[in-house]
């Protein structure tokens, strides 16, 4: 595995910071539930959903083996680590059952508002707590932030999801 210093002369110019990464990907997952909102035809929902599971599926897993770990090892309090494995986990269950409903289904619309409402709920004690802690723990943040990003490609480009 490529460390910071094999990696070529010039890639920190090339990425982000950790935290700049997982705030981006909140925003992109955020923008999804807006057009979700705004969808009006069954296939049109279910295309956004497929793209929103996607994306968190991958994000979680990013955070799960890379970004935790790293955390939780620089870091002498775990609570948030821990509080944010068991919020993987509900949205994890409530994606799994999206992936089996129809868009027709009754409880379809009010599953996504679910996992929506589950997700701010997460990324504001990630954001508010958990992501300040991160920037200030001794973590070469944008090796992090490098590694966290050709990752979740890798995921994405297996099919995984």
């Amino acid at each position: 595995m490529a460390t910071a210093k094999t990696l070529p002369g010039g890639w920190r110019k090339k990425h982000q910071k950790a935290t700049t990464v997982l705030r981006a990907e909140h925003a992109l997952v955020e923008n999804l539930f807006r057009r979700f909102e705004m969808a009006h035809t069954p296939t049109g929902k279910k295309q956004i959903v497929a793209e929103i599971c996607t994306e968190l599926s991958a994000h979680a897993r990013v955070e799960e083996d890379i970004f935790y770990p790293e955390v939780k090892a620089a870091l002498r309090d775990h609570r948030l680590i821990h509080e944010a494995e068991v919020e993987h986990q509900s949205l994890k269950e409530l994606i799994a059952q999206l992936k089996n409903l129809s868009p027709d289904d009754q409880f379809y619309n009010l599953k996504v508002k679910v996992l929506g409402d589950c997700l701010k709920h997460h990324v504001k004690e990630e954001h508010f707590e958990m992501l300040p802690e991160a920037d200030q723990a001794n973590l070469d943040m944008v090796y992090l932030g490098a590694r966290m990003t050709a990752y979740k490609a890798a995921l994405l480009d297996s099919g995984a999801f």
